[in-house]
């Protein structure tokens, strides 16, 4: 069986499985909640065996290469429908920008009250896509990656907590927030899967470490 039809049925069975595989996401307060649902966990393990293990690779990376916060609807930027989709009560400008709202965040746990204590995180670091297979993108599939709202891969979290992770993958940062952390693995393994994106050895020993107990 080719790769290509490989991908294909592992992809069918997440979409027939995924119904009932929440398992971890909704423990969580509402307004952490709007997270596309990823993968179970034993799709997760399917997609992560299918994944090429690399040496990663950085040269010539830069974060312009992949456009984000690009317009979603009227006036607002991915950042802004992310702010709205993952708060409560949201309450917004004309300019789409955030005035008042609560926000979750299932990393830490914390709660914000303005949205400038909040960062939107690429789950998948922009630099660790790049260092596992991003670099040879055209720049639309980098921006589409930037901005997917459809796959779980941004997400409304702690803004100094966003910034500690930086580009880590799972071998060297997990949320802190213990209850999370299936969530997050596999919502990291079906992120690469869904990008064709590699994975290092140290990574892969962590997610298959990970995913064992979810």
């Amino acid at each position: 069986m080719s790769k290509f039809y490989a991908r294909r049925r592992l992809s069918i069975a997440a979409a027939l499985t995924g119904v009932i595989a929440s398992v971890g996401l909704f423990n969580a307060p509402t307004a952490s909640a709007a997270l596309p649902t990823p993968v179970s966990a034993a799709t997760a393990r399917s997609y992560l065996a299918t994944l090429d293990v690399r040496t990663e690779n950085r040269t010539g990376y830069s974060r312009d290469l992949f456009p984000h916060w690009i317009t979603q609807s009227g006036t607002c930027n991915t950042r802004e429908t992310v702010l709205k989709r993952d708060g409560s009560g949201v309450v917004t400008d004309s300019s789409c920008a955030a005035t008042s709202g609560s926000w979750y965040s299932p990393y830490d746990g914390a709660t914000w009250s303005a949205a400038s204590d909040v960062d939107i995180d690429h789950l998948v670091p922009l630099a660790e896509a790049w260092d596992s297979g991003a670099s040879a993108w055209t720049t639309s599939r980098r921006q589409s990656f930037a901005n997917d709202l459809t796959r779980p891969q941004l997400l409304a979290v702690t803004d100094n907590v966003n910034q500690s992770k930086g580009d880590q993958d799972p071998a060297t940062w997990m949320p802190s927030r213990t209850a999370y952390r299936c969530t997050y693995v596999r919502a990291w393994v079906q992120v690469k899967y869904y990008y064709d994106l590699s994975v290092d050895s140290a990574e892969k020993s962590a997610l298959t470490n990970y995913l064992a107990s979810c």
